[in-house]
């Protein structure tokens, strides 16, 4: 059992919850994710198997695709409905209004993470200080809003559907979003609709894995470890080559791309065999071995 397996989490769940019920279906310890989605959240979760847990390091910067549900009118403790309302306003919104302030957070834009999240200072979680009543500030992170659409107007609803760079908090551009309209917003509903290339249509839920599971064909739902470095430049190996990447051994000959930095090692018959850097000007070596 080594490979990628695409999720459609379920609300309710953390992003650990959900590695803990694949390690029960698939009976091994070694199952991690590659980026979190909030336990109010819904859709891709993209969770690493096996020898493939060891690739997570080069999946954290796939864009993201969310559809998203703002409520106009309040904002809360958390940036979402799970959070405390701390104001109420009245919504006198026009969609012409809602769609010029949009205008100004695509592209990119410097954001405020929450205070209820996971980034760490000092060794600690904010949300673990949040709970605690402590509040901190907090850096602006450069985020990217490659298109952010407004698909449904239902106020005091919302849609939008957000495509997005790594590291962008959704629950902040909803909060941000109703603090420039006046009325105050936050999330309501989350759905990750696509992690890079991997989307909802080709996921699996944990039902689906459970019954696979029983039928004794888990595997069936399991892409190659190759599928989860799809955007890395890749090179073949000769049997010598593999045998001696697999002992730690640098290699030249490679035929490579122009000032590449990084290289998918895969067997004659297309498997992963490892992740390859440079050595030195001529020679690469295994930073990463499957």
């Amino acid at each position: 059992m080594h490979g990628l397996l695409v999720i459609n989490k379920p609300a309710g769940m953390t992003s650990h919850d959900v590695v803990n019920a694949v390690r029960h279906i698939a009976q091994t310890r070694r199952v991690g994710h590659t980026g979190t989605l909030d336990p109010m959240a819904t859709g891709v979760l993209l969770l690493l198997v096996g020898s493939a847990t060891r690739l997570a390091q080069f999946m954290a910067d796939h864009t993201k695709v969310y559809r998203a549900v703002v409520r106009l009118g309040a904002v809360t403790t958390t940036y979402d409905r799970e959070g405390d309302v701390l104001e109420q306003h009245p919504v006198q919104v026009t969609r012409a209004a809602c769609e010029e302030t949009l205008a100004h957070f695509r592209g990119t834009i410097q954001q405020i993470p929450p205070m209820y999240s996971a980034i760490k200072v000092a060794g600690k979680k904010l949300y673990e200080l949040a709970r605690q009543g402590k509040m901190l500030d907090r850096a602006p992170r450069t985020v990217t809003l490659y298109r952010l659409d407004l698909v449904d107007w239902n106020p005091p609803d919302l849609i939008l559907e957000v495509v997005c760079s790594a590291g962008t908090y959704v629950r902040s551009l909803a909060h941000d979003l109703g603090q420039v309209l006046g009325c105050g917003a936050y999330l309501h509903a989350l759905t990750r609709v696509a992690v890079g290339d991997f989307n909802l249509e080709m996921s699996r839920t944990l039902e689906a894995l459970r019954d696979l599971a029983s039928k004794n064909a888990l595997s069936a739902a399991l892409l190659p470890p190759a599928a989860a470095l799809v955007a890395m430049p890749e090179v073949r190996l000769t049997a010598h080559q593999v045998q001696a990447v697999r002992y730690g051994q640098s290699i030249g000959d490679l035929s490579t791309p122009p000032e590449c930095i990084i290289l998918k090692a895969l067997d004659q018959d297309g498997h992963l065999v490892a992740v390859l850097i440079p050595a030195d000007s001529e020679r690469w070596r295994p930073k990463v071995v499957i």
